[in-house]
């Protein structure tokens, strides 16, 4: 693997569709051999820029580079790419080895050869012995390999995912971005991913790109995007998040819920309004007289491997992941180490995102109902 080289860039792509702006501007570097996630809500531009990067689409502005060469008005099937959407598309009259075996018949590869090759791919995903199974007596995750097998037949130096695990159910799923890493691995091309589920971008991903409204947010590797986000709609779009408006009020010094903590950033003008991040899972509750600051317990939800439970402080409804037990209506005292408190610069999407006081599972569960064929 390569890793300073750039397979592809990206450079002030802009498209625009019926007067909307779907991506702004947008540049971007991909190196190759990474496994690299497209990740936001639907709408944001992510399925736009991996139809960009396939030759699907054309940018209004901006350029598409491949190996360091120009491929705007370069057609999809000249493009060494290839893409597996979210409905497979498999060819239901074909069993398992013609339909990985259609793209090298497209291509005139001698009879031995289409052999090997998809004798080597039934391998790589797992599906020796399936070669003269129907497609319609596949299971989802079978099918998904199928699919997966007829891509990388034809020896892509790129491929491109869009949400192919989104009809899977969730054991199935899990299986799977194990198992599209490990053939990552294996393989040693680069992939690019478009997901909305942000567990699936950490945990498959060398770098993930968060997008919103059709620009770059932030790019990061899983921890860095995760532990530093660079402002609240990344903080809220990544995990629970508690997010304070707050004061700079000198290096190392916060200033948040009515009292100054010690924290580790530094850098900022003093007295600079900045937004607090505090994750749910880095907070201790312990008994009031021992915090920082103290509130009042008013929801508790057992979630098996520990509690989640909103305190209000201030009018501020915090969300806390412990294992220790409090009851609705305790008091209690929350304690904050100073590498748990994240300052982040105002931006505007400052004060939209991480009180909890409307929040609710069902809230959430609404949230992550699948998207269908996203239009972007």
């Amino acid at each position: 693997m390569n890793s300073n080289k750039n397979i592809i860039e990206l450079k002030n792509i802009t498209v625009t569709f019926d007067g909307d702006t779907i991506l702004d501007n947008m540049s971007l570097s991909i190196r190759d051999g990474e496994f690299v996630t497209l990740l936001g809500s639907s709408g944001c531009g992510k399925t736009t820029t991996l139809r960009i990067i396939a030759g699907f689409l054309e940018p209004d502005a901006g350029e598409v580079f491949f190996d360091s060469k120009n491929m705007n008005g370069v057609p999809a099937y000249k493009r060494e790419v290839n893409t597996i959407f979210q409905r497979y598309a498999l060819f239901p009259n074909y069993n398992v080895f013609e339909n990985i075996a259609y793209g090298l018949r497209v291509r005139h590869v001698p009879e031995a050869e289409i052999k090997q090759r998809v004798s080597e791919m039934l391998t790589l995903v797992n599906l020796e012995g399936f070669e003269k199974r129907n497609i319609a007596k596949l299971s989802g995750g079978q099918q998904q390999r199928v699919a997966i097998a007829r891509a990388l037949v034809l020896k892509p130096k790129v491929l491109l995912l869009d949400e192919p695990l989104a009809a899977l159910d969730l054991k199935l799923r899990k299986d799977m971005q194990n198992e599209l890493k490990n053939i990552q691995k294996a393989l040693g091309i680069t992939f690019i991913f478009v997901t909305h589920d942000q567990e699936e971008a950490l945990s498959m991903s060398d770098t993930v790109v968060v997008m919103n409204e059709g620009k770059i947010q932030q790019i990061g590797s899983p921890i860095d995007i995760y532990n530093e986000p660079e402002n609240a709609f990344v903080a809220d779009f990544i995990g629970e998040s508690n997010i304070l408006d707050g004061v700079m009020r000198a290096d190392y010094r916060a200033f948040f819920s009515g009292k100054e903590f010690r924290c580790l950033d530094s850098g900022f003008a003093p007295n600079e309004p900045v937004d607090i991040v505090v994750r749910p899972e880095d907070v201790d509750i312990v008994k009031p007289e021992d915090g920082m600051v103290k509130g009042i317990v008013t929801s508790v939800t057992f979630l098996g491997v520990h509690y989640e439970i909103i305190v209000d402080i201030g009018g501020f409804k915090w969300m806390i992941q412990t294992t220790d037990y409090a009851a609705e209506g305790d008091e209690v005292g929350l304690f904050i180490e100073p590498d748990a408190i994240h300052v982040m610069k105002k931006s505007k999407y400052s004060g939209l995102y991480g009180d909890y006081s409307s929040y609710s599972d069902e809230m959430d569960q609404m949230s992550e109902l699948p998207e269908d064929d996203e239009e972007e």
